[in-house]
């Protein structure tokens, strides 16, 4: 058992996820419950989660000091090792430089935490305070260019603490890092892999919960809502009825290629139900994304329930997955980043109980599921896309004119990707109609046009992304066909933004 104390990060769930695929349990606890979990599990190690606070702020998060005397090993992860100096008399405060992104760490010294990697090597920053001082007792082990203090240890107490994250993707050599803290705890890593054994152990898990109930879920067509509706469809059959909502706010060939897909793969009750002037309505006047995502969240609830009375159904299936629970502030310390409308969005007095089973996964996971479950590729690759749909990709208003010119520059650079042979590639390539208006010439005439801009990601499990360096060429076409195909637009520019501190969608 290895115990992780969340103090508010992004990325808490994610470093029990790398745990788990180490094959070790874990379990996540509020720092205000620590000592009393620790005493009563007995864990092996303690990890102490990043967080978006300041070890100086006021009700900032802590842990009692006792926790540092219970001879268990610890890893303080970027608050986390804050904190630990913090509370052990160092020095904390904020960085020169606020760090969000890639950095280059360099080992000084010699640690069992480092076993295995190399002298200098790629890790993910992100925060803004930072260890100036390491504690009476602890060894500074590694710095960056900005930072002098990366990483301290004290071997004695088998207390280490580092400023960057190990469990996201973009850290080098962050899962080796984790396996040697388990080494440290005295556990040996072994790698845990999903497979049939474990998706029929979900599929019964859905059955004994849903019972004979009738349920109906929330189909989009992407890979997300489309593995967890045949999981719940494995486990409760003709019980369960699919509906797709088309909001107007979809890609173009969205609802085609959906009907193609399911009704052909699978026999599963499905209805398609044209819904866009309710929304378009919801949306006239709204400006602010938080306020879209919660409108078009109450609209998909209130459909949902017109058509549940039809036929008794008292379940919601949702593709619900980890990135959008924790963006929507899913522990109590973290921050909200943004309403998925299928969490943060949700009326708080909707009829129905939901059923999300893909809540603890992370997308590149969601996929290994449809792969094993037989799933088309069409589905198990297909980029991810938004629930809000284009409503989240339009700075502004949303109306039919913005929507058809979006819906033509997105395509242009979804077919231009493919015919590169890129799609595979990255995770998420798309357009954005950014609101903003700039002066053009077509034809000797001086025209005031929209401005597109082209975000393209690579990533592995959404929490964290940088952007993919597109070839200069496959650029410029994609430019040249959307000033050229699609009138009102007359600039084409490409974000480079990593994540963090961008989020995958502008809004």
């Amino acid at each position: 058992m290895i115990i992780i104390i969340d103090f508010g990060s992004q990325t808490a769930h994610l470093i029990s996820r790398r745990i788990r695929e180490l094959g070790q349990t874990v379990m996540v606890v509020e720092p205000e419950d620590a000592i009393e979990r620790i005493k009563e599990q007995n864990p092996q190690g303690i990890i102490f989660s990043g967080g978006p606070a300041s070890v100086y702020g006021k009700n900032s998060p802590t842990v009692d000091k006792q926790i540092f005397e219970m001879r268990i090993p610890i890893l303080g992860i970027c608050y986390g090792q804050q904190l630990i100096a913090h509370i052990l008399d160092g020095k904390v405060s904020p960085g020169k430089i606020k760090e969000y992104g890639p950095a280059v760490v360099t080992i000084e010294k010699d640690s069992p935490l480092f076993e295995n990697t190399a002298k200098e090597f790629n890790v993910w920053m992100s925060h803004g305070d930072e260890v100036k001082k390491a504690p009476g007792g602890f060894k500074i082990v590694a710095h960056t260019k900005t930072i002098p203090v990366a990483a301290i240890s004290n071997e004695k107490k088998k207390i280490y603490a580092i400023q960057f994250h190990p469990e996201v993707i973009h850290t080098q050599f962050g899962q080796t890092l984790l396996g040697n803290f388990l080494k440290i705890c005295g556990i040996e890593p072994k790698r845990q892999e999903i497979d049939s054994v474990f998706i029929e152990g979900l599929i019964d898990n859905i059955r004994q919960s849903l019972g004979n109930e009738k349920a109906i879920c929330a189909l989009s067509g992407g890979v997300d809502s489309s593995v967890a509706a045949l999981l719940v469809h494995k486990a409760i059959g003709e019980n369960l009825t699919c509906f797709y909502i088309d909001s107007g706010l979809m890609r173009e060939g969205e609802t085609d290629l959906l009907k193609e897909v399911f009704k052909e793969n699978y026999d599963m009750r499905i209805e398609v139900i044209d819904a866009e002037d309710e929304f378009l309505d919801v949306l006239r006047g709204v400006i602010d994304p938080e306020k879209k995502r919660k409108k078009i969240g109450e609209t998909f609830i209130r459909v949902f329930e017109k058509e549940a009375k039809k036929l008794g159904a008292k379940f919601l299936v949702q593709g619900t997955i980890y990135p959008d629970v924790i963006e929507s502030q899913g522990s109590k310390h973290s921050e909200k980043i943004k309403s998925h409308h299928n969490v943060g969005g949700l009326p708080e007095d909707m009829e129905f109980t939901l059923v999300e089973p893909l809540r603890t996964f992370y997308k590149d996971e969601v996929r290994l599921i449809g792969q094993i479950l037989g799933m088309p590729e069409s589905i198990t690759k297909r980029q991810p896309f938004p629930g809000p749909g284009l409503a989240v990709r339009i700075v502004g208003e949303v109306n039919k004119d913005n929507l058809k010119i979006l819906r033509k520059a997105d395509a242009i650079v979804r077919e231009e990707i493919e015919n590169f042979g890129f799609t595979n590639n990255l995770w998420q390539a798309f357009a954005v109609f950014t609101g903003i208006k700039t002066t053009g010439v077509r034809g000797d005439q001086r025209v005031y046009g929209e401005t597109i801009a082209i975000r393209a990601i690579e990533a592995k499990d959404a929490m964290s992304a940088d952007f993919a360096k597109l070839p200069w060429g496959l650029l410029q076409r994609i430019s040249n066909r959307i000033v050229t195909e699609v009138p009102d637009v007359n600039r084409v520019v490409y974000d480079i933004s990593t994540k963090p501190p961008a989020t995958m969608e502008w809004e």
